[in-house]
């Protein structure tokens, strides 16, 4: 193999090299994605006890989710304004689960807190 020969299969190798760390990355930026969406997919609209637990478990897994965008380079320094926002929705979720509270200012807080998680949520998934 002469050196030109050589040039090329260095070439070759490189850009297919370079190509399987770009798939590699768009799969994971894919995979958060969809895991964002469906997330997303789950919330739920209505306040009663179940989907107080449910928006409870959304909650500690989309944090979860966070938690791995924080670990890559290109999401690590606009993920924190996406945490900020989970302790004011636990504590509305927490306020519209109040047996103090009648049921239309529960709704209109777990209304509130959904609406919440659904725009941080969305916000996220744009990056």
């Amino acid at each position: 193999m002469n050196r030109n020969e050589r040039i090329l299969c260095h070439i070759a190798f490189s850009t297919i090299i370079n190509d399987t760390f770009a798939i590699s990355e768009y799969h994971h930026m894919n995979e958060i994605g969809e895991k964002l969406r469906a997330l997303f997919q789950r919330i739920p609209r209505r306040h009663t006890a179940d989907n107080v637990k449910e928006m409870y478990s959304i909650l500690d897994a989309y944090e979860d989710v966070l938690k791995e965008m924080e670990t890559d380079d290109r999401y690590e320094k606009q993920v924190g304004r996406f945490f900020e926002a989970l302790e004011p929705i636990r504590s509305t979720i927490k306020k519209s689960n109040d047996n103090k509270a009648s049921k239309k200012a529960k709704d209109i807080l777990f209304d509130e807190a959904s609406s919440a998680l659904k725009d941080t949520m969305e916000e996220a998934m744009q990056l």
